[in-house]
């Protein structure tokens, strides 16, 4: 058994090895995404999109390739160049990201695309990839091996646990990020390393999974330590466990115009969870702290009606809506960031999940066409 005694990059099993043996598994099995150029492509010259490339790292922080997918197709397709997206509207590209969450993504994507197309295009290395809004050490790494061909070691989630099991490495994850660190630079090749770095997230994503690891398909499980002397493939990473999201309560206020039957939206502030965003009146919550609820909380007078609950989870917390709706007469002074939305426009309107969850609580059709 290996000595633990050693640096997890020295307990790897012949690591000049592993990048053959990988990428020629890639060669044969990668997965077909919609902003990846093929193994075969890339032989015949044809280089990866920059702004592709970018643009499906950043859709991907936090969120699935499944999700993803779709989102990402609409956004080449409005805007097929990234002087196309920066000559973008803010409300645009929010509303073609409604749904997909995390909205400061959306906001940084926009102002990187706006820096990139006045310098003229993107920088070519990790470095200068940082200084983009909305990029760091992983997206910035991924960038630059992908559509730069930077030998630069590339890290998320899948592989963190392969290198994880290839070194065995036996301390908790989130205190092991420079050991991994070292043991992706250690196998990264210097030629194709972008095709690597995609090698290694497939691999996470298909064979070395969370649970139940198909280590026996596995194209590098020759040199895998935990397979090959321990610990179980399964125990690794390691992760502490998590702590209970905490339960958050605040109020929701659906207002609809007697007059035409426009709702109410309040365009939140550009900084903040949901920035930017419009949908109903909320009150003021947080992860750490419960809004006001009830009808003392309303933006305004008026006969509100409890129409129940709707449920939203955030990463950091789980959050539920008291939901209260009025038919309004006349022209209440409105709060800021407040507008009428014609009811035939809501559908079309730019709002997250949650805001379209406490709107179908109070008004169940609001979004059939």
């Amino acid at each position: 058994m290996a000595s633990f005694q050693q640096q997890p990059a020295e307990r790897l099993v012949k690591p000049s090895a592993i990048a053959p043996a990988l990428l020629d598994w890639y060669d044969r099995h990668a997965r077909t995404l919609p902003w990846r150029v093929a193994s075969s492509d890339l032989a015949k010259g044809i280089r990866p999109d920059p702004y592709r490339v970018w643009l499906s790292e950043i859709m991907l922080q936090q969120t699935t390739v499944a999700a993803v997918k779709g989102y990402f197709e609409k956004f080449v397709t409005t805007w097929p160049t990234v002087g196309d997206l920066a000559a973008a509207t803010d409300d645009s590209v929010m509303a073609a990201w409604a749904g997909l969450g995390y909205y400061s993504r959306a906001r940084n994507l926009l102002a990187a695309a706006r820096q990139v197309n006045e310098a003229g295009g993107f920088p070519a290395d990790a470095a200068g990839l940082k200084a983009l809004p909305g990029v760091g050490d992983y997206t910035s790494a991924a960038i630059a091996a992908i559509a730069f061909d930077e030998p630069v070691a590339v890290v998320d989630g899948n592989v963190e646990r392969v290198a994880s099991r290839l070194a065995a490495i036996e301390v908790p994850v989130k205190t092991a990020k420079k050991q991994i660190q070292t043991v992706v630079s250690c196998i990264t090749p210097a030629v194709r390393p972008g095709d690597f770095a995609q090698a290694m997230m497939d691999l996470g994503a298909t064979i070395c999974t969370p649970k139940r690891p198909a280590c026996a398909l596995c194209p590098i499980n020759a040199y895998c330590v935990a397979f090959k002397e321990g610990p179980d493939p399964t125990t690794l990473p390691v992760k502490l466990p998590r702590k209970a999201r905490p339960a958050r309560l605040a109020g929701a206020y659906v207002a609809e115009r007697s007059s035409d039957g426009a709702i109410m939206l309040v365009r939140r502030p550009a900084s903040g969870l949901l920035g930017g965003m419009a949908g109903p009146y909320l009150t003021d919550f947080s992860s750490r702290h419960d809004g006001a609820t009830g009808e003392d909380a309303a933006p305004f007078a008026g006969d509100w009606i409890d129409c129940g609950t709707a449920e939203h989870g955030f990463t950091h917390f789980q959050l539920t809506l008291e939901v209260m709706s009025a038919r309004i007469d006349g022209e209440p002074a409105l709060p800021d960031g407040a507008f009428w939305c014609p009811r035939d426009e809501l559908i079309h309107a730019a709002l997250p999940t949650v805001m379209k969850k406490a709107i179908a609580a109070a008004i169940p059709n609001a979004f059939h066409a």
